[in-house]
């Protein structure tokens, strides 16, 4: 029997979670190939529904490169100023990774009540995280930092840190969920247009090397898909 990696599963019950909050209905599902494998080595999902715009998730999974990695993205409207939701869940051969924001919609160092009320809360979370034996920072640069919260949780773990970072996982979900009901406090400019600059930044392949990694595995033509999914 096969047994579902810590990972996967992660990234599936978030998407369990997401699915069931919000009423979501997948409307796009893929499989993405490789000329290493005769089979599928993943998968981009795209799913509409509820007060979102869309969520997507980008699954690849290559038991020869030691690659299992899992991304659930969460976009929130255009015009709405609700963060959107990331989850990356990772094992790389010889290590787990994660990575887990809520990405701002509006500058947070001149919206200070948008601030406390999307992300104060959580510097609990991020504290008791980090605390955690066998957590420990991954290697990511200011340039990628400045387009994600300073809550952001960017990780290596061993497998049980790994496990016990499901909870934090969980909590970051549920404010996100209330802040989709109760909503954030108005903030002012262009959201619609900070929000394609700053996705345009943040899945730029000048920005992320990932991309390049990507491309080799799946090719130009299918890294554009799933690139063009996450940045409109």
């Amino acid at each position: 029997m096969t047994t579902t990696s810590l990972p996967t599963a992660l990234s599936e019950r978030t998407l369990d979670a997401l699915t069931s909050a919000l009423h979501l209905e997948t409307t796009e599902d893929l499989p993405l190939t490789s000329a290493m494998s005769p089979d599928p080595v993943g998968r981009l999902r795209v799913l509409r529904g509820g007060p979102i715009d869309k969520a997507v998730t980008v699954d690849l999974v290559v038991p020869p490169l030691g690659l299992d990695s899992h991304m659930v993205f969460a976009f929130t409207g255009s015009d709405s100023a609700v963060p959107h939701f990331t989850l990356d869940s990772v094992f790389a051969g010889e290590y787990y990774a994660m990575h887990l924001d809520l990405v701002p919609r509006a500058d947070l160092a001149v919206h200070l009540d948008y601030l406390d009320a999307a992300f104060l809360p959580l510097t609990p979370l991020l504290e008791q995280a980090w605390q955690l034996t066998g957590v420990s920072p991954a290697a990511i640069g200011p340039r990628q930092r400045a387009m994600m919260s300073p809550w952001m949780l960017v990780c290596r773990a061993t497998s049980e840190a790994f496990g016990e970072l499901t909870g934090t996982v969980d909590a970051y979900l549920a404010h996100w969920l209330t802040l989709l009901d109760k909503g954030v406090p108005a903030v002012q400019g262009d959201l619609p247009g900070r929000d394609r600059a700053n996705r345009a930044n943040l899945f730029s392949p000048a920005v992320d090397p990932v991309w390049a990694q990507v491309t080799r595995l799946l090719g130009a033509e299918q890294c554009e898909r799933v690139r063009g999914e996450l940045v409109a």
